[in-house]
């Protein structure tokens, strides 16, 4: 593991309402080795040199114990937005875990966005956090097919694996969901992928998706991107040149049609996807929890 050196790590979230009902963002690592093509935070105003290199903030559970004792109010810490907490190395660092003890410990809840498995192995304490705060995980699943995701998110686990560990959340009672996110032009904004990923989610137990369908690209990723598709879909990059130009958001030319088959299937299987819902669902969840705790 390499170290880098980080003042702070607990940052406040001015929008809240926007995205999970985060109050505070926390990124322990930096970098990802899952390889998706499509991935914004190779942006570069990001500045992240060697992307695909993971690396750690140094002393980052001393910083993070730090700010959360200093907070005079609590709220939903969320992680994953520019680099996955369940990385390989977490394995055997245990930095996400120490950090869900830490916000545990202090009485904070936890949103996480990622697209390993690996979170499985932290149900223990995401149990005990949602004894007395929100817990909102999100799986990123771009594809139905492994077929799929394996050429678009190379080195990230399996789309079945993702499934799998959907399943495992929700058995535990863990309020969970899908992130559709970015669905690509020409590529996987088809009706056949939309349908498959919200029944399989359906069978797992999720209780939301939040879908975008769409691609974001810009000064860094877009020209990364554009080399992939040339290896992998050859002829693809220059539809997007064509369609989209320099733009930053590049919206699937099917996208209402898409919109309209996604909201038909979630409402057929009872699952929210408007951001407002699935922050409410995330506070019932734990509510409902405390209630059956004296009941």
């Amino acid at each position: 593991m390499k170290y880098i050196d980080a003042k702070t790590i607990i940052i406040h979230n001015k929008y809240p309402n926007a995205w999970f009902g985060n109050k505070y963002n926390m990124n322990i690592y930096r970098g990802c080795s899952h390889g998706c093509i499509y991935c914004d935070s190779r942006s570069d105003c990001y500045q992240i040199e060697n992307f695909d290199e993971i690396v750690a903030k140094k002393d980052a559970l001393i910083i993070i114990e730090k700010e959360l004792r200093s907070k005079r109010n609590t709220g939903i810490v969320g992680t994953g937005s520019m680099s996955d907490p369940y990385n390989p190395l977490e394995k055997k660092h245990n930095l996400t875990r120490g950090a869900l003890e830490l916000v545990n410990s202090y009485g904070f809840g936890i949103g996480i966005t990622t697209k390993s498995d690996i979170i499985i192995r932290d149900i223990d304490i995401l149990k005990d956090i949602n004894k007395h705060s929100p817990v909102c995980i999100g799986i990123t699943i771009t594809a139905a097919e492994d077929s799929l995701s394996q050429n678009i998110e190379p080195l990230a686990p399996s789309s079945l694996r993702r499934f799998d560990a959907l399943a495992e959340l929700s058995k535990n009672g863990i309020y969970t969901g899908i992130l559709i996110m970015p669905i690509l032009p020409f590529i996987s904004d088809n009706e056949e992928n939309i349908i498959s990923i919200v029944k399989k989610g359906a069978e797992c137990g999720i209780k939301y998706i939040y879908p975008a369908f769409g691609v974001t690209l810009r000064s860094g990723n877009r020209e990364y991107f554009y080399h992939k598709l040339d290896q992998i879909y050859p002829g693809v990059s220059e539809r997007y040149k064509m369609s989209f130009g320099y733009s930053y958001e590049c919206l699937s030319p099917n996208y209402k049609e898409l919109w309209r088959i996604f909201k038909k299937e979630c409402d057929k299987y009872n699952i929210v996807y408007k951001m407002s819902d699935i922050i409410k669902g995330a506070e019932k969840s734990t509510q409902t929890k405390q209630l059956s705790m004296f009941s």
